[in-house]
């Protein structure tokens, strides 16, 4: 299987990182309603005001208004990502948004320490480019507070009688790292395997998916 190292990760965001929010959302030229999805996720988060989040993979921000629009200005958000360059773009997102209360974070989420008793944690079309998915995802569900949630956003391989068109979504994954081999990862599963009422909808012919689970008394 081909699968993008983390140094190779770096190089594509780095240079992807100054156009990323224009190119991101030229996948509305195919239909897919990736700010529509976007919102979606951060509203099954649940959120209250006051509340500190987690992303994983939060690139240049682009979700920081939603989720400030949800958790307030005495909120917090924790944006964790791999390169440098999308985390300068974020930096400069939050400096537009005097209202915004981000702690940027430029470390492997696979090496990120979660701290205890967070709100909630979102991905969006991240968590699939990193192959300790299911070991993030257990140690998040640690760190949440009983009933708080994980919820994720991001492509797989369609399942449904569309399956045969999935060879199609290699060249749209592929600007951003993304292969078929990853597309194959079920991060769905490890939610599946460490949360409680859990929930998984299929959007834009089976292509994305969104992931949900509340975190129980005990994260198993």
């Amino acid at each position: 299987m081909s699968f993008p190292t983390k140094d190779d990760l770096i190089r594509i965001y780095r240079r992807r990182a100054r156009r990323y929010d224009l190119t991101s959302n030229l996948y509305y030229l195919i239909g897919a309603r990736v700010r529509a999805y976007r919102k979606m996720v951060v509203k099954t988060l649940g959120l209250c005001p006051e509340d500190t989040v987690v992303e994983i993979g939060c690139g240049t921000g682009l979700n920081f208004p939603l989720l400030q629009k949800e958790i307030g200005p005495r909120g917090k958000i924790i944006g964790v990502d791999l390169t440098d360059a999308m985390l300068e773009k974020a930096r400069r997102r939050v400096s537009d948004e005097e209202s915004i209360n981000v702690e940027l974070i430029n470390i492997d989420a696979a090496s990120f320490l979660f701290p205890t008793g967070i709100d909630g944690i979102i991905s969006t079309f991240a968590i699939t480019l990193i192959p300790e998915y299911d070991e993030i995802i257990r140690r998040g569900c640690e760190a949440l507070s009983p009933g708080k949630r994980w919820v994720v956003l991001d492509i797989k391989m369609p399942s449904n009688r569309l399956s045969f068109l999935a060879p199609l979504l290699a060249p749209i994954i592929k600007p951003f790292g993304g292969t078929l081999e990853m597309a194959e990862r079920r991060p769905w599963e490890s939610i599946d395997k460490y949360m409680k009422h859990t929930s998984f909808a299929e959007l834009y012919m089976g292509i994305i998916y969104i992931a949900a689970g509340e975190r129980g008394e005990e994260c198993c």
